[in-house]
């Protein structure tokens, strides 16, 4: 599947939904018989009927009865407004903030919505909240903005209430308080206001300033998605998603994150490319999944450029592409995800999509270990280790070693424990080398348990222990280690602190000659042309003795040879065609089962 790790299901949180930008109220329509009779409300209006001054204004600017023209509705909405008439100085705030009919100019806006509101008018109050809060025509002042937005408020001004409790929820012009967060978020929402809906959820969410609650978290985040929030509805999927505040339900959860992805929301995006390579709530369908994560991807999100470079690398959705994996790697990779990060490391490492280079992969692995990736720290420490890609060096290998190892790697944990048995890097210290064997071991590292079952034997860094040592052998040898299968053999065969016991000398013996390990299978021979432990078959035992000569270390050679010759002047003819023939039959064999 597509999906690496979950669903990216973290809450929304309150501060990140902006305040609404709404500016001045609609025109007003004129009251009365004569609204629609320009004749008659210019009579009124040439007289210093204020209202009607208003009312011709908006007959002008819609073109209603006469021909829209913003300079004779400037011209009336000024006569009114000079006048005092609290709906044209609104009325003359927004347009100068807006530059609709007139140039542009937030200080004529901020000096025309302060006489409205000066005159109670709540949209104006509002209004000149919102310039103190972006500091336009006039200075930014927080304070002043939450003083405006609290007067606007008081009146039931819906936005006003909204913004206020996102002053209170932030601390920013008043003191943080999110019980009046709460009060005023609640008072917003009542009116419909989506924003605060949202935010209220937020609230209920995390228990700020009102009961913890999923239950009514979902209540509001449902009130503000069905308005189209994206945000809610993202927190909505993520409660159907965790079964919190609603029964749990992949399929509700699907089509809430659809609907935020729709809107554009690109961890919501992600979300869904997820939950279409998975078949959750969705039926399963990874061209569909692709096409999401590339949607999120195209908007920067690190984690779906991850999962769309994956697809890419396996061929899931989209026709396997390593150049195209490694493209996307590296965008996520770039954008600091630590994940992507390793995987180009790898990439650069294996030559696959990209010229091998172990420069490249050095360099990425240090990037994601220097975020902490235990993975990148181990590669990173094996390229100093063997000098690929970095000068070679022990110490460096050893510091990033312990990082990874500290993070419970057990690879790395292994691999300290060499440098500490070999003094490569550290100082040499067999105690720590099996601190570090038995941390890897006790998860299941083969070479850990057979190099800390080589120390109990040979009693360094721990108390000598026979008991021990065959203890960590057998479990190297129980997951296929050769070497361990016939240092456990070997146990057995000498009684070293163990009993005795040659038929278990010859079986361990026999798994490791299976394996090619040649002095097992020397050691198999002797015992076969002995009878110890299995029955005497000299003809078996010129067949493993042949066999350790062949697949001997040069160092070892010229001695298994000799001894495999000076065995064979005691076989009959018949009996050393025999065992040549056996050897053949056991060589084919072997290299069919050889892997590739």
């Amino acid at each position: 599947m597509l999906a690496v790790g979950m669903l990216a299901i973290g809450l929304r949180t309150a501060s990140a939904q902006s305040p609404p930008r709404r500016i001045g109220p609609a025109p007003q329509a004129a009251a009365g018989s004569q609204a629609a009779d320009p004749r008659a409300l210019r009579t009124r209006a040439e007289s210093g009927d204020t209202k009607a001054q208003v009312a011709l204004a908006n007959l002008y600017l819609a073109g209603d009865g006469v021909a829209q023209d913003y300079v004779q509705a400037m011209t009336w909405l000024l006569l009114a407004a000079n006048q005092g008439e609290v709906a044209a100085q609104s009325m003359l705030g927004a347009f100068y903030h807006d530059g609709q009919g007139v140039p542009q100019d937030d200080t004529r806006a901020a000096a025309w919505f302060r006489k409205a509101a000066e005159q109670g008018d709540a949209a104006a109050e509002f209004n000149l909240g919102m310039l103190y809060w972006f500091g336009q025509g006039v200075p930014r002042d927080i304070q002043q903005s939450a003083l405006w937005y609290r007067k606007a408020a008081d009146q039931d001004h819906a936005a006003a209430q909204s913004n206020l409790g996102v002053l209170y929820h932030d601390g920013q012009g008043v003191p943080q308080d999110n019980a009046q967060a709460a009060l005023w978020y609640r008072k917003a929402a009542d009116q419909g206001i989506a924003a605060a809906q949202f935010n209220l959820g937020v609230l209920y969410e995390n228990g700020q300033g009102v009961p913890q609650g999923y239950p009514q978290a979902a209540l509001w985040y449902r009130k503000a998605a069905d308005q189209g929030i994206a945000s809610a509805q993202f927190n909505l999927a993520t409660l159907y998603t965790l079964g919190k505040g609603v029964p749990q339900n992949s399929a509700e959860a699907a089509a809430w994150f659809i609907k935020a992805a729709e809107q554009g929301d690109a961890v919501a995006q992600y979300n869904v490319g997820l939950l279409y390579a998975d078949g959750k709530g969705v039926s399963q369908d990874h061209a569909k999944a692709v096409a999401w994560l590339r949607k999120a991807s195209d908007q920067d999100d690190a984690a779906a450029q991850f999962s769309l470079a994956l697809a890419y690398k396996t061929g899931q959705g989209v026709s396997r592409d390593a150049a195209q994996a490694a493209a996307w790697y590296r965008r996520a990779g770039d954008l600091g995800l630590a994940q992507a990060q390793f995987e180009l490391g790898l990439l650069h490492q294996n030559g696959d999509g990209v010229p091998r280079d172990y420069t490249q992969a050095a360099a990425w692995f240090r990037k994601a270990a220097d975020q902490g990736d235990s993975a990148a720290q181990l590669n990173l420490a094996f390229s100093y280790q063997m000098g690929q890609g970095v000068p070679q060096d022990y110490a460096q290998a050893a510091a990033w070693y312990r990082k990874a190892a500290d993070q419970a790697d057990a690879s790395a944990q292994s691999n300290l424990g060499v440098l500490f048995h070999t003094g490569l890097g550290v100082p040499q210290d067999d105690g720590q080398a099996a601190t570090w064997f038995r941390r890897a071991a006790e998860q299941g590292i083969v070479s850990a348990q057979f190099n800390l079952g080589g120390l109990y034997y040979e009693g360094r860094g721990v108390s000598q222990d026979s008991a021990q040592a065959m203890a960590w052998y057998r479990k190297a040898a129980d997951q296929g280690n050769a070497i361990a299968q016939f240092s456990l053999g070997a146990l057995y065969d000498n009684g070293r602190g163990i009993p005795q016991d040659r038929a278990q000398a010859a079986v361990w013996y026999r798994k490791a000659a299976d394996q090619g390990e040649a002095v097992a299978m020397y050691n198999l021979g002797m015992l076969y042309s002995a009878g110890q432990g299995v029955p005497q078959d000299v003809v078996e035992g010129h067949m493993w003795r042949s066999l350790a000569a062949l697949r001997a270390q040069a160092d070892k050679q010229k001695d298994y040879v000799a001894a495999r010759d000076a065995f064979a002047s005691q076989l009959t003819p018949e009996q050393l065609a025999d065992a040549q023939k056996r050897t053949r039959e056991w060589l084919a064999a072997f290299e069919k089962l050889r892997p590739r």
